[in-house]
């Protein structure tokens, strides 16, 4: 079946090499045995028989078939199913996807949803090391759970890159609909990520206090481990949410202040214009003496004062600084 990635059994941390779905339920009952089984995106048949191989929960394998679940830890019985959220970088745009994990005492199965990176390398990274598998299920759940957690990072990196190239034309006293439109938007990706990884350190913190059963003691450093990378990229994450909004607020401010500069121009010259205007008004007037008509100095003498009366407020706008 194409949807099998793979199907091993580990025996003191050594590969035992591939084994079939059915022999799977005979297979877990030996002593010292658990087995790693890898599907992306099966069918329902499948699944139904994963579940007789395991004695695992219809609930679970009915999350596990539909997908679009949040990310959550169950306890079915003597098993765990776990949803963690998976995000990688796809021609430069980051997709989202889902694994879901089933763990019990002897065994871990792992079923891929949409976008995720194959586990192909972080599995032959175990079976290399000498310090790992040997521990059981617990180890993979780990191994598993630091490998989604990695892939966070480039994510996080190239939205650092992101506000870089924008930063420059954020800080601006021009508004510039395109520049706010792709801030917004990485606001929007950040908040994203953030819902994907912040579960997985409140998953990591259950691991570690419950669930001694499936996970011992000397496992649990692993897995604060993991929630440790994870509350760094969400404080990071975090913090670059904050520069955003604090660049925006910052733009809208510069914006803000340059046109009330403009407001403060246009009310200076305003001022200037109003004095000819109330002088040449007078023109408009009906009264016996109107200059130019029965008095030959009243023609230079208002258009001197008017002159006169601009170059004095404009002189005192400008020391004001408004023109």
């Amino acid at each position: 079946m194409t949807s099998i990635v793979h199907s091993v059994a580990y025996r003191s941390g050594q590969s035992l090499g591939e084994i079939a779905i059915d022999e799977i339920s005979e297979v877990i009952k030996q002593p010292d045995i658990f087995v790693w089984l890898g599907l992306h995106e099966p069918d329902e048949a499948l699944l139904l028989k994963i579940q007789g191989g395991f004695g695992l929960h219809e609930l679970a394998i009915e999350d596990a078939h539909h997908a679009h679940q949040r990310p959550k830890i169950e306890t079915y019985s003597s098993s765990l199913f776990i949803v963690l959220k998976t995000a990688q970088l796809e021609a430069g745009e980051v997709v989202y996807g889902e694994t879901h994990l089933f763990v019990g005492p002897n065994f871990l199965v792992s079923v891929r949803h949409g976008a995720s990176t194959s586990y192909a390398h972080m599995l032959q990274r175990c079976e290399a090391g000498t310090k790992g598998l040997h521990k059981g299920p617990g180890f993979a759940l780990y191994a598993v759970l630091d490998f989604v957690a990695d892939n966070y990072q480039p994510i996080v990196a190239k939205f650092e890159q992101d506000f870089e190239a924008i930063e420059t034309d954020i800080f601006t006293d021009r508004f510039d609909r395109l520049v706010i439109e792709r801030l917004y938007a990485l606001k929007r990706q950040l908040l994203q990520l953030r819902n994907a990884a912040l579960p997985l350190a409140e998953i990591s913190a259950e691991l570690m206090r419950l669930h001694e059963d499936l996970i011992p003691k000397e496992l649990r450093a692993y897995f604060r481990d993991v929630q440790d990378h994870v509350s760094r990229l969400v404080g990071l994450i975090d913090g670059m949410r904050d520069m955003l909004t604090t660049a925006m607020q910052v733009n809208l401010a510069l914006v803000a202040n340059n046109q009330n500069e403009v407001v403060k121009q246009l009310a200076g010259w305003g001022a200037i214009l109003a004095i000819p205007t109330v002088i040449f008004s007078l023109y408009g007037m009906n009264f016996e003496w109107m200059p130019e008509l029965k008095w030959r100095g009243g023609y230079p003498i208002a258009v001197g004062a008017t002159l006169l009366g601009c170059v004095v407020v404009y002189r005192r706008l400008r020391r004001a600084g408004w023109v």
